[in-house]
């Protein structure tokens, strides 16, 4: 005679809740993971958009003036057109609303647009978006252009 109940205890296949629960969190969590650097990658493109587009501006108006003999200051009444425009230099001004990756807006940054800017101005910036700061190049920082 046995003094002790000897059972078999059977377990069915498959995932307990405690189980499941863990494992849609740490997808949860690599999920959040991969948004933040989508997030970032994506600012850094838009910053990189929106300095090329200035940078392109600044090419063209310098490659007008040097290909017209205008000196750095010089005011010319039909700068902005000569620059700007199907079969010229940029086929489109970069302002209005759409142009800007970050949702900002591109302006010149002289009152006239007709003047020619000396060397190391820009002639053209970006305001508003989510950090103007950061999509504006500084002064100076743009000797290799």
């Amino acid at each position: 005679m046995k003094l002790t109940a000897t059972h078999k205890v059977s377990r069915k296949a498959g995932m307990t809740l405690l189980e499941l629960t863990v494992v849609i969190l740490v997808l949860l969590s690599l999920i959040s993971i991969l948004f933040i650097g989508a997030r970032a990658w994506k600012k850094g493109s838009d910053r990189a958009a929106s300095i090329l587009q200035i940078r392109n501006v600044q090419q063209a108006v310098r490659s007008y003036a040097n290909m017209n003999g205008v000196n750095p200051g010089a005011t010319v009444g039909t700068l902005e057109t000569d620059v700007f425009g199907p079969g010229k230099f940029i086929e489109n001004k970069p302002t209005g609303v759409g142009k800007h990756p970050a949702g900002g807006t591109y302006q010149f940054t002289i009152a006239a647009p007709t003047i020619v800017p000396d060397i190391g101005d820009l002639y053209m910036e970006t305001t508003g978006g989510d950090t103007p700061e950061e999509f504006n190049p500084k002064a100076g920082s743009h000797d290799d252009w």
